[in-house]
């Protein structure tokens, strides 16, 4: 019952964002057509899938994560977007082990450039709530999250767009008592905007 109130209150935390955001009308767009797949207010958002591969003292316990991540995009200058985004997060414990799997809700803001044409570099820094932390006994609920990405933004037509980015996404400890408590993986995220 507890985490679907905090998934509730962050998903409407972050529908308002998105709306209190779109209502901004002095938002410069892009001049640039071929990296600017925007709406009418230049803001762009993006549903996507995300996969993963721990690392670190994580990999002992852990094969791989599934998840999946709203993104909203929002212009603040030619080629540079303001980045908000909220997720989830399943990291898979190993069959052999008895390690319960970790369940994150990562929330996350940043910046996006475009270096050239639809190739950009991103940087997002947030917190990463989990969801299950009596199960796995840690004493945190949340942890600082930062995640550098690289990607590249396939256009589909219209104002429809597939974005790809490779990250590698790090927190800080979710058990103050325990130096492995980190959750570290390289990520993929394949995304669908609009």
């Amino acid at each position: 019952m507890k985490n679907s109130i905090k998934i509730s209150a962050l998903a409407l935390a972050f529908a308002a964002f998105t709306f209190s955001a779109k209502a901004q009308t002095t938002t410069p767009t892009p001049t640039n057509t071929s990296t600017s797949t925007t709406t009418a207010s230049g803001i762009r958002y993006s549903i996507g899938v995300d996969a993963g591969i721990p690392t670190g003292k994580l990999s002992n316990a852990y094969n791989w994560n599934l998840g999946g991540s709203l993104q909203v995009d929002i212009p603040i200058a030619n080629k540079l977007f303001v980045t908000a985004n909220a997720g989830y997060d399943n990291i898979f414990a190993k069959k052999n082990l008895n390690d319960k799997n970790i369940e994150l809700l990562p929330v996350k803001a940043g910046l996006k450039y475009f270096v050239v044409s639809n190739f950009y570099v991103q940087g997002e820094a947030g917190a990463s709530f989990l969801l299950n932390k009596s199960a796995l006994g840690d004493n945190k609920s949340a942890a600082f999250i930062y995640a550098p990405q690289v990607g590249y933004q396939f256009q589909l037509g219209g104002k429809s767009f597939i974005d790809a980015g490779v990250r590698y996404e790090a927190s800080t400890k979710f058990d103050s008592g325990v130096d492995d408590s980190k959750v570290n993986f390289f990520g993929l995220r394949v995304a669908y905007g609009f």
